[in-house]
């Protein structure tokens, strides 16, 4: 009896292989718990046979049922314990006790961990937590610079109509009220003072005139005293003011007259197609029936540029082929704006330089002819000029206006490399309106003309 539970302990013989279900951990008998548990030294000491010596049977009844129980109720497998006895007794101080069989299942730690370790290397593979290395690049070649994080670049706020006039004759401004400033430090209002500031107006194009009239009021007011730059900014600002508010006046149209007739003249390059198309949205934003004629025959480009204009301004169109008669288009343009009755015709011309007769000559004829139709006609005639030209604006209004009787002016390009100060000269000398300024090419850069403004700009002083 003893010898058969010392076999089933120590389980002798090949146990039966079983297979697993998939993804279960197989228990353990007693057997196996025990070896794990035994030392290896006892281990080693016990004889171990590699054929079982009782037969399977023999295993199975060496206890025989128990006493209470019928042989015929006793499982194949279900052996119960012997009755302790001195043989059991000295089986029992070479080996512990086996535990008797429970639902919970003991697994050694060593292999809880063996089992974790292995998990945690399928998740996380070793070459996904390897840092790679850096290349090393052949002789000749160079890693690029880590590129620095995007910011988001916020835009500028919007500038008002003032800090964009600033901004256009801000080549003025900063040039004079620097000179101005450097000539007055330190120094006292007298005779040679006052020459060295009328000097600097005039090459500022204000002109004899208006130089003349800022130094005579600041003599009178701080002669002999010290004068600061500020001071001077603002005497300057309020006698630009006095010449220029008389010419800022809107631009009046006689609307008994259909169509009201605006001539556009002016030399090469000065803006007059894109003028003529910030005055239509004016006029068709305010309710106005506007015709446009490409009368500037020689270039195909005027056509199309004043052909966009009239269709993003929702103003009718008239132009005819590239050479042909500046003058028959004016006089079909009339025609068919007072067929159509529309409230305004403006008519484009070609660009012509003061100093070509035969072109003045072609001018002359589209003024005659238009006269014609309309004894008052062309009812306004305005003329671009560029406020990057200088003095050379000066012939260029006396020579126009002698030509095709010009009545209002209207300055472009005030885009910061402006010298806005020959305005100032011409407003002076010729005293013709100025009804409009542009800062840009877009159609809301034209806006009319403000003496107080105007002359603030020029003065570096803020509005």
């Amino acid at each position: 009896m003893a010898l058969s539970f010392i076999k089933r302990v120590f389980t002798f013989g090949p146990p039966p292989v079983e297979e697993p279900a998939p993804d279960v951990v197989k228990p353990k008998d007693s057997a196996e718990i025990q070896q794990e548990l035994e030392p290896a030294s006892r281990q080693e000491d016990l004889p171990v046979s590699p054929v079982d010596p009782v037969a399977p049977a023999e295993i199975e009844t060496a206890g025989g049922p128990a006493a209470d129980l019928p042989a015929e109720n006793v499982e194949p497998e279900a052996v119960e314990a012997p009755p302790q006895g001195e043989a059991e007794e000295e089986a029992a101080a070479l080996v512990p006790a086996a535990e008797p069989p429970s639902e919970i299942e003991v697994v050694p730690l060593s292999l809880l961990e063996a089992e974790a370790a292995a998990d945690e290397a399928e998740t996380t593979p070793a070459e996904a937590t390897a840092v790679p290395a850096e290349p090393v690049l052949p002789k000749g070649f160079a890693t690029a610079p880590e590129q620095p994080e995007t910011v988001a670049v916020v835009p500028p706020p919007a500038l008002n109509w003032f800090q964009r006039l600033r901004a256009g004759l801000a080549r003025t401004s900063s040039q004079l009220t620097g000179q101005i400033t450097a000539l007055f430090t330190k120094r006292k209002l007298d005779e040679e003072t006052l020459e060295e500031l009328e000097d600097l107006l005039i090459q500022a194009d204000l002109g004899v005139e208006t130089a003349m009239r800022i130094t005579g009021a600041l003599s009178s007011e701080r002669y002999g005293n010290d004068v600061s730059g500020d001071d001077v900014s603002r005497i300057m600002s309020a006698e630009i003011t006095k010449v220029l508010t008389p010419v800022a006046k809107p631009l009046q149209l006689d609307l008994n007259h259909k169509p009201h007739v605006i001539l556009v003249v002016g030399v090469n390059g000065t803006g007059k197609t894109t003028t003529i198309g910030k005055l239509a949205a004016k006029l068709s934003g305010a309710g106005l029936k506007v015709m446009l004629a490409a009368g500037d025959t020689f270039r195909a480009a005027a056509i199309e540029q004043l052909k966009i204009w009239a269709d993003r301004t929702n103003s009718e169109f008239i132009g005819t082929k590239l050479g042909a008669d500046a003058a028959g288009l004016a006089y079909d343009a009339y025609e068919q704006a007072r067929a159509r009755k529309s409230d305004v015709l403006i008519i484009d011309t070609a660009g012509r330089l003061q100093n070509r007769t035969e072109l003045m000559a072609e001018l002359e004829k589209i003024v005659r002819v238009l006269g014609k139709l309309d004894p008052d006609a062309p009812h306004t005639v305005l003329q671009t000029l560029d406020a990057t030209t200088g003095q050379n604006a000066m012939q260029q209004v006396e020579i126009f206006r002698n030509v095709a009787g010009v009545n209002g002016l209207i300055m472009t390009k005030l885009d910061g490399t402006a010298r806005g100060g020959i305005l100032v000269a011409i407003a002076a000398k010729h005293k013709l309106p100025v009804y409009f300024i542009g800062v840009g090419e877009g159609v809301d850069d034209l806006e009319p003309f403000e003496a107080q403004d105007f002359a603030h700009a020029i003065a570096g002083l803020t509005h």
